[in-house]
């Protein structure tokens, strides 16, 4: 007897279904065809052990099982739950006529208890797309799938309850979730900029670069306040749109990552270590998984210590910062992976971690200062919209009683300033902020006046800019005119844009 079930297989950040078509006739052996990976082609002896100890059996017959589309290759443990619904359906042990109407995703522990599976939103928008009716899947994985609205979710935790369902005798009930639950963890923050002794200049910084998503670069010696610094900008962010939530949630749903609330509602924070390889920070490997830009999609990605990062892991992020989304292609395929965030990166001035000339070391040769900084490309340099240098706290402002500005002030200017940046940008879907402003949009909205364009002129030939540093001034310049509630750029807003390219004077190497 033949029977179809119906799964997904991940591709990327999207989902395909997957027809598994079982076939029991005369005979004896288990063929698992339609390239299937070992984790799937292991799950025999799983199903063989759930149905054991759920009161059925593996029929002693010839089962073919075929999973297509035939050439797109199966990964993961999460076909076993459809599979053994198939054996058991064409085995005649239980019956059923609608297993057309859902899709069915589970991975079976040997006592039929059900473990979560990654890609659940994909899977869940895909078979809405395609109009399936019902999704039955682990427990922990319901809440991240009912985000999806027109279909119904059908959550369980044993093989027995998904039997019992199609038997009639009692029926999984729908997981309904409050929208309110989405808003529960916005603002779950445990730092805030409050917290900050002094450092005022760093701040507006950061306000600058949260207002219109540039990246940057902090330079000072150990323990000024770098990273304490880094860590509080997702708290000053604007909260994320349904849009942005929901596929961030889905770039976290395929590594197998679960938020509290089923979508990710906090701006995600990627810290990764400067041992990391270049594949894990770019994505790839054998079977493409997004790598830690990625992860940090509509969020922010901090590289503490820049220059100790190996140079080949940092020069492939020159072409995600401009693009804003990663190509991975293989021989037989292409998958693409969006990585739209906010690079925030810190150094030292010196090898010996000091500016030159101050008194903790001796001022390192011009040689030592060349190596040093050789580490970091120019090109990758000049796509980092503002680098700035941060000095250690006085004694005086570090045991002041006084408070600074809390995160909720500041945010509250930041999304001011983003509001403006949606109306400015409403007719183009994917432009949200100054930072990803095309060049026609830049001359469009950054129009400069006679005083202006002297003042640039001026900077450009001391400085040596290059035309993507120009571009970057520009950007800035507007992010902070949006501050300022100004419809135009004016002789200040350019002069402070100018003072946030510190790597481009070359008073202190």
């Amino acid at each position: 007897m033949l029977i179809k079930t119906y799964g997904a297989a991940l591709f990327g950040i999207d989902a395909t279904t997957v027809i598994i078509e079982v076939n029991i006739d005369m005979g004896i052996g288990y063929h698992l065809v339609g390239l299937p990976d070992n984790a799937v082609k292991e799950s025999s002896y799983r199903i063989m052990a759930a149905l054991k100890n759920t009161g059925y059996k593996l029929p002693g017959k010839k089962i073919i099982i075929n999973m297509a589309p035939a050439d797109l290759r199966k990964e993961g443990t999460a076909y076993d739950l459809p599979i053994t619904l198939g054996i058991l359906a064409a085995s005649g042990q239980i019956h059923c006529s609608n297993l057309h109407e859902y899709i069915i995703m589970g991975e079976l522990s040997l006592d039929g208890g059900l473990h979560p599976i990654k890609g659940a939103l994909p899977i869940a928008i895909q078979m809405q797309k395609e109009g399936f009716k019902h999704f039955i899947l682990p427990q922990p994985n319901a809440l991240e799938a009912s985000v999806v609205s027109g279909i119904d979710i059908l959550a369980a935790q044993h093989l027995s309850e998904v039997i019992e369902h199609f038997t009639g005798a009692t029926p999984l009930t729908t997981v309904v979730t409050d929208p309110a639950i989405f808003c529960q963890y916005s603002n779950a923050y445990t730092m805030d900029f409050s917290d900050v002794k002094g450092q005022e200049g760093i701040k507006r910084c950061m306000e600058i670069a949260a207002a219109g998503g540039h990246n940057l670069l902090l330079i000072g010696p150990p323990g000024a306040g770098k990273t304490m610094l880094a860590k509080r900008l997702p708290t000053i962010l604007p909260p994320m749109t349904l849009e942005e939530a929901l596929e961030t949630t889905k770039i976290h749903s395929v590594t197998g990552v679960r938020s509290h609330a089923g979508l990710v509602q906090v701006r995600p924070f990627r810290a990764p270590h400067h041992t990391i390889s270049d594949v894990a920070l770019v994505g790839g490997g054998q079977y493409p998984q997004p790598g830690e830009i990625s992860l940090a999609h509509n969020g922010v990605l901090f590289l503490d210590e820049l220059p100790e990062f190996k140079r080949s892991v940092l020069e492939v992020m020159r072409q995600p910062l401009e693009d804003r989304n990663v190509t991975i292609s293989r021989a037989k395929f292409t998958v693409n992976y969006p990585s739209s965030f906010m690079l925030i990166a810190s150094m030292n001035p010196s090898p010996s971690g000091y500016f030159p000339g101050s008194n903790q070391f001796p001022a390192p040769s011009s040689y030592e200062m060349q190596r040093y900084l050789q580490k970091l490309s120019g090109p990758l340099l000049d796509r980092i919209d503002m680098h700035v240098e941060v000095l250690p706290v006085p004694f005086d402002k570090l045991t002041t009683k006084n408070h600074s500005e809390n995160s909720e002030t500041i945010r509250k200017r930041v999304c001011q300033a983003r509001e403006l940046q949606t109306i400015r940008f409403q007719s183009s879907p994917n432009i949200h902020y100054n930072a990803q402003m095309s060049s026609a949009q830049l001359h469009h909205h950054c129009a400069l006046s006679p005083a202006c364009l002297a003042l640039i002129k001026t900077a450009m030939k001391q400085l040596a800019l290059s035309a993507r540093a120009y571009d970057k001034i520009l950007k800035v310049s507007r992010t902070i005119a949006d501050l300022d509630q100004s419809p135009t750029l004016k002789e200040q807003h350019l002069s402070e844009a100018i003072l946030y390219r510190s790597l481009d004077r070359t008073h202190w190497f």
